[in-house]
């Protein structure tokens, strides 16, 4: 249990994270000792409650798997054939929630360090926190371009359906998304209201808008050169017509209705360029919408929660300051 605890509390460092992955989808099985080391799925995610998106299986099949390198890193999960929730509760619940949406290129779920990690800092400040591992685009999905948002609006509106059973003020959802799953949350807090399914059940009625949204060095643009070339390639394909860019670069659909927004991007991030942020920041804005914006000088890509002695370390306790401005409930 002692080293359980250790790992929880270091997490573990997914800088450089997109490259090897983007390299991982073409790398034989005799170079899978080049895949980054990482823990593995430790027994907190495993024991957590889980809640599946789509009980009867989700909108637009064509799920193919697709096979995974000998050695690939267990935390990256990939072939999500059932997306789903998994549930983290707090001893001393505050009356709100946080769904954590993980990156990974679109390729993988970043389960660890974007979900485990964030669940451990949220719920020791009361939050209930729901992780969500989504349906990735280039694993067979008709509609690959919409799968991840179906995924996103239907964890929100599945989170306030539940909110008596989780002591949850419906009011009081927040998300945050980091990297690819930062593109998700941002096409969420402009695209909350897409009809991208028939609906299937009473929950798809419900709300989807988040009452606010934290990005954390987030990819924006879906446009060469400001995107991350692979999210984007895995998100809409080869050579997307220039209407589909449009649909997917979030910062082109802040309206009056968009929450507010926390962004933290590091200055050095070579992964994902801070011109992201900054497009995202400079869109709300321009909106007249509520955006606070933390650029560090550096500490690259894929940190997560960061650690606790460096600047950029440091996003979270400023993004749970920020959420007691935006969210009903104690503080």
């Amino acid at each position: 249990m002692a080293g359980k605890v250790r790992f929880l509390r270091a997490g573990f460092d997914r800088r450089g994270f997109l490259a090897a992955a983007s390299a991982a989808l073409a790398v034989s099985p005799a170079r899978a000792q080049e895949y980054p080391v990482l823990p593995p799925i430790p027994d907190v995610w495993r024991d957590a409650e889980v809640l599946p998106l789509w009980p009867d299986g989700p909108p637009s099949g064509g799920f193919a798997a697709k096979p995974v390198p000998k050695d690939w890193p267990a935390p990256w999960l990939r072939n999500v054939e059932r997306p789903e929730l998994h549930v983290f509760r707090p001893k001393r619940p505050n009356g709100r929630a946080l769904l954590s949406i993980p990156g990974g290129a679109y390729i993988f779920v970043s389960i660890l360090n974007e979900g485990v990690d964030v669940a451990r800092e949220m719920t020791a400040r009361g939050y209930t926190v729901f992780v969500l591992t989504y349906r990735l685009p280039g694993e067979g999905w008709r509609d690959r371009a919409d799968v991840p948002l179906q995924d996103a609006q239907r964890a929100m509106r599945l989170i306030r359906a539940n909110a008596a059973r989780y002591g949850i003020d419906p009011a009081a959802v927040a998300a945050v998304g980091f990297s690819a799953g930062g593109h998700l949350g941002a096409s969420l807090a402009t695209g909350f209201a897409e009809r991208l399914h028939a609906p299937r059940d009473a929950v798809d009625a419900i709300d989807a808008r988040p009452t606010a949204m934290g990005l954390v060095y987030p990819v924006i643009s879906a446009e060469a050169p400001v995107t991350h070339a692979e999210s984007a390639r895995q998100l809409l394909g080869e050579n997307p017509p220039a209407d589909l860019i449009d649909r997917r670069s979030p910062a082109r659909h802040v309206t009056a209705q968009t929450p507010p927004v926390f962004l933290a991007h590091c200055q050095d991030d070579t992964a994902v360029p801070v011109e992201n942020s900054l497009l995202m920041m400079r869109a709300l804005k321009a909106a007249g919408r509520p955006v606070e914006v933390h650029l560090f000088e550096e500490g690259g890509h894929g940190f997560g929660v960061g650690p606790a002695d460096r600047p950029w370390g440091q996003w979270l306790p400023q993004f749970a300051l920020w959420l007691d401005r935006h969210l009903p409930g104690p503080r």
